[in-house]
């Protein structure tokens, strides 16, 4: 398995990001709404570079008084199933530790079995339903929480 170096996200990974938004999600963040996150104080963006320098993931996230809000997380298609996600969602969870946060919640929707399954299998719960969040198709969305342990 090749080295996957994570890093906060800084102006050179834009374009990276903004394309992976295009191949991976039916209404994606703009370059320009991306780069805004890098101007948010309160924003907090990750990615996952391989050996090569290749941005080949990321996980986009919004930091609450005692929380982490995850808005978006990706790998190309042609590099999952490779661990990557999780290691990002590791990285975000030991960095919410580190800012002695509670907890990260995300949005996913109900018939993403595969990210539910990963989420699941990390340790998030489901603690509810967003009726209707998702446009394009309409689609309830589950909530998951992962309660961050800071003893």
């Amino acid at each position: 398995m090749q080295k996957l170096k994570i890093t906060k996200m800084s102006e050179k990974h834009i374009n990276a990001v903004s394309n992976i938004e295009k191949v991976c999600f039916r209404i994606p963040w703009t370059y320009e709404q991306i780069k805004e996150e890098l101007e948010n104080k309160y924003s907090l963006f990750l990615v996952a570079e391989n050996e090569q320098g290749k941005v080949v993931g990321y996980v986009g996230s919004q930091i609450s008084v005692d929380g982490i809000y995850i808005t978006n997380i990706a790998v190309l298609p042609n590099e999952r199933k490779k661990g990557y996600a999780k290691k990002l969602l590791k990285y975000l969870c030991d960095m919410s530790k580190d800012k002695g946060l509670s907890f990260i919640t995300l949005e996913v929707r109900k018939t993403n079995n595969e990210a539910i399954s990963l989420y699941t299998a990390i340790g998030y719960e489901n603690v509810g339903i967003r009726k209707n969040f998702y446009r394009n198709p309409k689609e309830d969305a589950i909530i998951m929480t992962y309660e961050i342990n800071n003893n």
